[in-house]
């Protein structure tokens, strides 16, 4: 595959760069802009619309007048065609929303390719969905003759907060919930990567659905974030982000006891046993760190290997840490990309510096690129540290960047003790030939995910989220759209 156009002309010229509300793109009604950059190149790619406080108001009030009108009106079949007809769209504009991803935050292309079948999927996943809400019939033992039942009904205008690490995949995952249950919503996308929601704005609005049910203001967190959070008139936020911003998120959420679910960071351990596939192990424990430069919040990021293989391990690993192409994600034969901006590369470095005062050893990797073609960008080492134990900081928080943390243990029951040894719980991974060592673990790590002889897949039915701090409720699956339904009783006597 070859890139034949230029970047910055055909692909990010033709996009929206304004804000989404009520169906228009407007500018923001400060008209401040902000810069968006390849993190490649350093090159800045656009200026966008930089929403505030005001124009949150006027996305809510435009969700809020489309959830009461036309589109409460819309019957389960018709909600269903409009996501089906998106998810074509998605399918027609898959290459150029790949290479937006690519251009915005520095994904290789070959793995947005990879991504292209969940891309597809969720979308078709919650169309399916859409026909099977239903509530129920109830037994009731109050005196006389009464019929009881339930109903499923909407819970409102959604604020939708979303991580610049995958902003296609991670902007459908928002999309699809809100439009199978009825709901509307704001979307305030990360400021790092706004370019592929904007995009997909036009789609919706290409499909069919009216204008106000999906409103998308670019900005920065703690500003238009912050607003869409503490709004009065929103009656539930979901976010994908950092556990520290999630905690900012519940606080905001009392000014009107709003519902809230937050799929957060993650610390995740991936166990490697003696008796592993071991080539198996190797490749995919080191692409559950290495892939999309480690940014991905359940990235298996501590691995902890038993002590007999752990040397051999560690030495196979780096070996192919080394083998990964690091370079800009337009190039066909890059497998690890950039870190998405100047702030991330500084924080990836200078938990470098935390871990090597620990006293680790960078067995591969472990500095910034500053020479030849990726001088420019925000490039970073694959990296594996060795001689880590738990305590230290550089397995406790998350850095979210090439990093993997090697940490020897003896027995499963001590894997399992340092596996849970941590605040967070979004996933964990187990490579072993023993069904049973598989159960055992799969049983005892504390996790939203444990992956068993393979690690991160995801798909569309199964749910996705996180014990501790790593966040509360699902995502994918039949739960997800629980969290965006209200339950309502009705009890009618009869006679």
């Amino acid at each position: 595959m070859t890139i034949n156009v230029n970047p910055i002309a055909d692909i990010i010229a033709p996009l929206p760069k304004q804000l989404l509300i009520d169906g228009k793109f407007v500018p923001s009604l400060s008209g401040k802009t902000f810069k968006t950059f390849n993190p490649a190149t350093g090159e800045m790619l656009a200026e966008v619309s930089e929403g505030g406080a005001a124009d949150i108001d006027l996305a809510v009030a435009a969700a809020r007048r489309a959830f009461t009108g036309p589109w409460s009106r819309f019957t389960p079949f018709q909600r269903q065609q409009c996501l089906l007809r998106f998810a074509d769209l998605v399918e027609k504009h898959f290459e150029t929303l790949a290479h937006i991803d690519v251009l915005d935050m520095g994904a290789p292309i070959t793995s947005m390719y990879a991504r292209r079948q969940r891309a597809l999927g969720l979308p078709r996943f919650y169309a399916g969905m859409c026909t099977v809400i239903s509530g129920g019939t109830l037994p009731n033992s109050m005196p006389g003759e009464v019929f009881t039942y339930t109903l499923k009904e909407p819970v409102g205008v959604v604020g939708a907060i979303t991580p610049w690490n995958a902003p296609l995949t991670s902007t459908i995952w928002k999309i699809g919930p809100v439009l199978a249950t009825g709901c509307t919503m704001v979307l305030k996308p990360a400021e790092d990567a706004p370019l592929t929601a904007l995009r997909l704005g036009e789609l919706l609005l290409e499909a069919g659905v009216p204008e106000g049910v999906v409103n998308i203001v670019p900005g920065f967190g703690h500003i238009a974030g912050d607003a869409l959070a503490r709004h009065m008139d929103v009656d539930k936020v979901a976010f994908t982000g950092s556990d520290l911003t999630g905690r900012k998120i519940i606080e905001a959420s009392k000014s009107n006891i709003k519902r809230v679910t937050l799929e957060l960071g993650g610390k995740s351990p991936d166990i490697i046993f003696a008796d592993c596939d071991m080539d198996a192990a190797v490749a995919g424990a080191g692409m559950g760190v290495f892939a999309n430069t480690g940014q991905i919040c359940c990235a298996g990021t501590r691995l902890l290997v038993q002590r007999p293989i752990y040397e051999e391990f560690v030495a196979r690993v780096s070996d192919y840490a080394k083998s990964l192409k690091v370079g800009n994600g337009l190039d066909p034969a890059t497998q690890i990309g950039p870190v998405v901006n100047a702030k991330q590369l500084d924080r990836v470095a200078g938990y470098m510096e935390i871990g090597l005062g620990e006293g680790v050893t960078a067995a591969t990797g472990g500095k910034r690129i500053t020479e030849g073609a990726l001088k420019d960008g925000y490039f970073f080492e694959p990296t594996v540290l060795s001689g880590v134990t738990n305590d230290m900081r550089i397995a406790q928080e998350e850095i979210f960047g090439p990093v993997a943390a090697a940490i020897p243990f003896d027995t499963l029951e001590e894997a399992a003790a340092i596996a849970n040894d941590t605040v967070f719980g979004l996933g964990g991974g187990v490579w072993t030939t023993n069904v049973s060592t598989a159960h055992r673990m799969a049983k005892a790590i504390r996790a939203g995910t444990v992956w068993v002889n393979t690690y991160g897949g995801l798909d569309p039915a199964v749910p996705f989220g996180g014990y501790k701090t790593s966040g509360y409720g699902r995502e994918s699956g039949v739960e997800h759209l629980d969290a965006y339904l209200e339950t309502k009783s009705v009890v009618m006597k009869l006679g």
